[in-house]
This record gives structure tokens, sequence and C-alpha cells, in this order.
């Protein structure tokens, strides 16, 4: 038994020696100038890829009908004020230019306005006093609300006892991240599932001892006020999923260019958004992703003697026993799927009170958290050592720069980065499912699941939704079988470095089969899992069942039931 007070993960020193040096801090510093070199950057790719004055105007009045539409049609509390007002001036320019013989230089002028807006929207504003308090208000918080509901007496609030390390277990090449975040600069690469991610994340990242990360947070989030502050306490830069248009896009991804080229360690979700099927990413975004190849690639232009700093991606896994968002993340996936064979119901967690509600059933419940840290990765997907030089899959040392070289020098070749980042996205999946690590409760909700489904195998996906609870219900010990034979498939696939599993799925069976059905989707009103009075195993919630099934898709274990 771990003695008292003790953590379960190890205790990490600072990589650097005070705050003043890490390079978000140095980034914010000149904030001011790290905004207008991006306005610049970005002014300049936009009219290369509009070298024509038309073709210029006609990129500036897409731009405004689709902003005017979002405007119109998905407004949001943290939109400016005078937002509207902007546009207007915006379209009022235009229209002055409709019959102006074509002079280009009000164009860009325009253009350099929207993408300055843009820009600052964007910047994060990174400040140290406000990220320490942020980072002891998450301790302080989190590690009472454990206390008071382990220790279960009074006064227990305000020890500390528990921690939240007991709670939230860090896996696989924590050390090695360290290494590579002094040696160059780390771009993180997370799976998506909770709105939770990442103030979860940015805990990780103080733990191992690593300067503070600037990461993408959706805009939406900063609609919540508490997730507001922590997140421009810790690094966020905003990112606005609803601008689809071409000048956003290009000043979104240029800041991140820029502040890789900074030396500022970034995390990217790479799936873009939270999982709403509740399976692991399987299609990537892109457009983050090929900033660090570019920035990469400009890096080692700007050093020709090599000292410019690598960049190493680090895929990371983060396993939930349940997601607060579950319910209404599944009615989205499904409403999207089968478009109009199902109806989306609205069940959004949108305040501050609900997400704090939701934090202390979370962090009250006996349900463990489990942050799994890949093996780092050049940006071709090459594993990388502890002193960061690159391994082909032949185990030979590579030089990187060749990648990027041609005739001899590195040039530029948007046609290979494109590919090359496509490589990537293809290699950062495959360790996603690799570094996985499978929980009770996601294999009980995966064998439920397929025993229903195979019986009933005359029925599509949303028939099966649709079953009554009294034709749900399984035997035990038909159950026990079906999950003793998966979780034999999933302990193969471990010792062939496929998947891993948290410690508890190794107990006795019965015992792991009761945790499993006791912590899936423990929050819920309706429990996707649970026991009858014969000790069988029903659902009320068929749906959020199915989420918490796709955890564990993408492996082959359907063919064992």
């Amino acid at each position: 038994m771990k003695p008292k007070g003790k953590s379960k993960n190890k205790s990490y020193k600072p990589i650097l020696p005070g705050t003043k040096h890490w390079p978000v801090v140095q980034l914010n510093k000149r904030r001011k100038e790290f905004i207008e070199r991006t306005v610049e950057e970005t002014l300049k790719r936009v009219t290369e890829e509009n070298p024509g004055t038309q073709e210029l105007r006609e990129e500036l009045e897409t731009t405004l009908h689709r902003e005017k539409l979002r405007i119109k049609q998905n407004p949001w509390r943290v939109d400016p004020p005078d937002e509207y007002k902007f546009w207007e001036n915006v379209k009022n320019d235009l229209l002055e230019l409709a019959g102006k013989p074509e002079s280009r230089t009000e164009e860009e002028e325009i253009l350099r306005r929207i993408i300055r807006r843009y820009a600052q929207e964007i910047a994060g504003n990174f400040k140290k006093s406000r990220y320490k308090l942020a980072r002891e208000i998450i301790k302080f918080g989190f590690a009472r609300l454990l206390n008071a509901t382990r220790v279960k007496r009074f006064g227990a609030f305000f020890r500390n006892q528990y921690t939240l390390r007991d709670k939230i277990q860090i896996t696989g090449k924590a050390k090695q991240l360290r290494k590579l975040a002094k040696i160059g600069t780390v771009v993180m690469v997370p799976t998506h599932f909770s709105n939770l991610d990442s103030v979860l994340i940015g805990w990780v990242i103080h733990v191992l001892g690593l300067p503070a990360f600037i990461y993408g947070a959706g805009l939406n989030l900063f609609n919540i006020k508490i997730f507001a502050y922590f997140m421009n306490s810790l690094g966020a830069y905003k990112v606005d999923r609803r601008k689809k248009n071409f000048i956003y896009l290009e000043t979104l991804k240029m800041y991140s260019n820029l502040a890789l080229q900074e030396g500022a360690h970034s995390l990217f979700f790479p799936g873009g958004t939270r999982s709403r099927s509740g399976q692991i990413e399987s299609h990537l975004k892109l457009g983050l992703l090929s900033t660090a190849m570019e920035a990469q690639r400009n890096t080692f232009m700007k050093h020709p003697d090599n000292s410019g700093k690598k960049i190493f991606i680090v895929p990371v896994t983060i396993n939930y026993n349940f997601v607060l968002e579950a319910p209404a993340l599944i009615h989205e996936h499904l409403k999207r799927l089968g478009g109009g064979k199902y109806y989306l119901e609205n069940d959004e967690y949108s305040t501050s009170y609900k997400m704090l509600k939701f934090m202390l059933k979370f962090f009250t419940k006996g349900s463990d958290i489990s942050v799994s840290i890949g093996k780092g990765m050049d940006l071709l997907g090459n594993y990388v050592d502890n002193q960061g030089r690159s391994i082909d899959q032949h185990g030979r040392f590579i030089d990187t720069r060749d990648y990027f070289t041609h005739q001899g020098e590195i040039n530029i070749d948007p046609q290979r980065e494109d590919e090359y980042t496509r490589r990537l996205s293809k290699i950062i999946v495959k360790e996603f499912h690799r570094i996985n690590r499978v929980f009770a409760s996601h294999l009980v909700a995966f064998t439920a699941f397929e025993i229903w489904k195979k019986k009933y195998h005359k029925l599509d996906l949303y028939d099966v939704l649709r079953l009554p609870e009294e034709d749900l219900i399984i035997e035990y010990n038909e159950f026990k079988e079906c999950f003793g034979r998966l979780r034999e498939e999933v302990y193969k696939l471990k010792k062939k470095k496929m998947v891993n599993i948290a410690p508890h799925l190794k107990n006795d069976i019965d015992e792991v089969i009761k945790l499993g059905i006791s912590n899936v989707g423990m929050y819920h009103t309706k429990r996707p899992l649970l026991f009858n009075k014969k000790g069988d195993i029903i659902t009320h919630d068929m749906k959020t069942l199915y989420y918490y099934h796709n955890r564990t898709d993408g492996y082959g274990l359907e063919e064992y039931i």
C-alpha cells in the first residue's frame, strides 16, 4: 500500500532556472513587434497567392461576405463589440474601390487592416504572474476536492494528504520529453476528447518541469469566463473555427509558424476539435502541422551552420473514464453521420457554473485519468533519441535537413512539404493507437455494445441505437466470457506494442468488470452501463454507450465477440 502523502508520480525539477528564460515569456515581451511581424508576413503570403489586383479584390469580397454571414448566423458573446462596425467599414471601402482604376495600394491597406485585426485576436497574452496564480489555483482547488472525497472527514478539505498526482497518472516518455525541450522546440500533439484537456495538459506540462507551452484554444471556450481566465493565463492563443476564409487561416498559420521559429514550445490538437464519436482521431487537420514543417525548413535556411533548433513532435493520449460532453458530442456525430436519420438534441455545457459543477463532480469521483506520452519524433515521423538525433526504420542516424534539400541546397517546395505533412499525420495516428491506454471502462463498454450489435446484426446502427431498454439485457456469465476473450486479445496487442493498458485491467476479472461498469459514464444522469437487480448487464443510454465503446474501436477486437 502506498504510504500516506506520497505521490505515485515522480516530481520533476524545472528544466530552466527561471520563468524569464521561458520562450513564451520572451515572445510576450515582444508581443506588439511579433504581431506586426505576423501581419507583414501574412500580407506577403496572401498577396503572393493573389498577384492580380482583381484577384485580391475578389479575395477581400469573399472574406467580407463570409464574415457578415458569420456575424448574422452564428454570433458569440466573446465577439468584440465593434465587429459589425468593422466589417461595415470594410464593405464601404470596397464599394468605393469598385469605381476606381486598379491601384492595388488601397486593396493592400484594407487587407493589412483585416490581417492585423485577426492577428490581435489570435495572439496570446501570457503573463508570468497570472500563470503562477492559475497554476496554484488548480493545484490548491483540485487537491482539496480529492482530499474531501477520499478522506471523508471534517477538515479534510484543508489537508494535503492526496494530490492531483494521485489521480492523474503520467506514463510514457516523460524523461525524453524533458531532454528534447532543453535542446529543441517541442510540438506536443494530444488526442482531444473534453474541454478539460487544455487545463489538464497545462498542469502536466507544469508537473514535468517544462516551461509553459503556447497552444491554440477554441475561441468558443472564451465564452466561459473561468476557462477564459485559465487559458489566457496558461499560454493560449485563440482559434475561431467559424472563420474559414483564406486570410484568417493564413494569419493563424503564420502566427504558429513564427512562434515555432522563435523557439516557443507549442501544443496542437491535431484532430482540430474534440472527438465527436469518442474514437481516437483517425484523420488529422494538416493546417497547424504544416506550420511546424514550414518553421523547420525556415529554421534550417536561416541557420546553414546547423545552429538552429530542431522541432520535435511528441504524441500524447488522454484517457478518461467519462467525458462530461459525451451525450452532446455523440448526438452531433450521429446527426452528421446519418443526416435525416437522426435528430440532434441540445446538451451543451456553456457556462462557468456548469463547468465548475462538472469539475466538482469529476474530482470527487474515484475515477482516474491517464496521460500517456509517446516517443519524440522529427517532422518526418522518425523517432529521435535523447540527444534529438533522428533514427530511420533501419536504426541508422539521419540528418533531417536532407529532407528539405535539393541539389545540395535547402529550398522551398510546397508540394514536397505537403506530402511530408500527410505522412507525419498518418504516423501520429498510429502512435495515438500504440500509446493509448485501455481502461476497464473502455473495454466493458466495447464488450456490451458489440454483443448487442451482433445479437441484432440485421439492424443498422441507428436501429440498434433505438432498441427499447427491455431488449437490452446481457446475462452476466455471457458478458464475463466475452469480456475475458477481449481482455486476452488486448494483452496480445500489448505484447506487440500496439496498445497500452491500465494496471487495474490485470486484476480478477469480476473485480475488473465491476470497476469498469461503475466508472463508465459515471457522471451522466442516464448511465450507459449498469447492473440490474439480478446482476445482469443493462443500459439506460445506448447512444452514450456507443460513444464509450468507440474508444477501443480500431483494434479489430469485434472479431472475438
